[in-house]
């Protein structure tokens, strides 16, 4: 386990100048940094006392990853101790200011708008790159989705939030934990919860991500309408989900989307489920 007594104070750093959005573990800071002027991003997680594996998890991932254009960057964790509050933890990473994808997606639908084929064939693609980065460093990212692919101001397409990533070893190269948002989750991965001897590797992910292909064409992923419950229960039994409307999108996004799900119809999900 880290130790938080090891970890630098932010504040001789970074200084926080505006808040940018708030979550269910703290809230997220833009910030400034006191030697260069340059500015970043900072998850400030909520009063802690140790940290737990998730964290450490987290840490470890993107402390691991080499640099790439389509991975947000890491500048490092710290810990300001408060006697009155309890110690906050921040995790400092690249500034992301062109909003999340689903951020946008939303801002479109309130002008009754769809997103551009353009804009989401780039969004993909950059998306496809992260991933693979990701994949070849044994990294399974676990919760793709539209919330957790971030623009930048100069057009860079980055994904985010390794709260639920996993590392897979040489001796480990699958996981058997059901994790992630559930209406992007592959049936490998919601097949875990039922029988604990399946597991899943990383095209877990590409699932994902022809989940999120659909999230940008439609404005949200397939079976939003329902509880997140039943939703669970019927992505494994449902065929692999399309475009609400595939005749209003070109034949090569429609293509595009089912190619994702070929390496998902492992037999024994049918098997399963039926």
């Amino acid at each position: 386990m880290i130790g938080l007594e090891t970890l630098p104070d932010p504040t001789d750093i970074w200084e926080i100048i505006q808040t940018i959005g708030k979550g269910t573990y703290g809230n997220v800071y833009r910030v400034l940094n006191k030697k260069d002027g340059s500015q970043a991003a900072v998850k400030v997680l909520d009063p802690i006392s140790v940290v737990d594996e998730e964290i450490e998890a987290e840490y470890t991932i993107l402390q691991s990853l080499p640099n790439h254009p389509n991975v947000v960057k890491f500048y490092g964790m710290f810990y300001k101790s408060d006697l009155k509050s309890g110690g906050h933890l921040w995790l400092v990473l690249e500034l992301c200011n062109g909003g999340s994808v689903t951020e946008l997606i939303t801002n479109l639908l309130k002008r009754d708008e769809s997103m551009d084929e353009a804009l989401i064939s780039y969004i993909l693609y950059g998306a496809l790159l992260g991933l693979q980065h990701l994949h070849k460093n044994r990294i399974i990212h676990r919760d793709v989705k539209g919330n957790n692919i971030l623009l930048t101001t100069e057009g860079g397409v980055k994904l985010v939030d390794f709260g639920v990533s996993a590392k897979l070893t040489n001796a480990r190269l699958r996981r058997n934990t059901s994790v992630g948002t559930p209406f992007w989750m592959a049936p490998e991965v919601i097949a875990c919860e039922q029988q604990l001897d399946y597991s899943y590797d990383s095209r877990c992910d590409v699932w994902s991500l022809g989940i999120t292909a659909i999230e940008l064409g439609d404005g949200e992923p397939p079976l939003s309408d329902l509880h997140p419950v039943k939703a669970l229960f019927k992505i494994p039994r449902n065929p692999p989900p399309t475009l609400l409307h595939p005749e209003k999108w070109c034949a090569g996004f429609n293509h595009f989307i089912s190619q994702l799900y070929i390496v998902k119809l492992e037999p024994w999900i049918s098997a399963l489920f039926g």
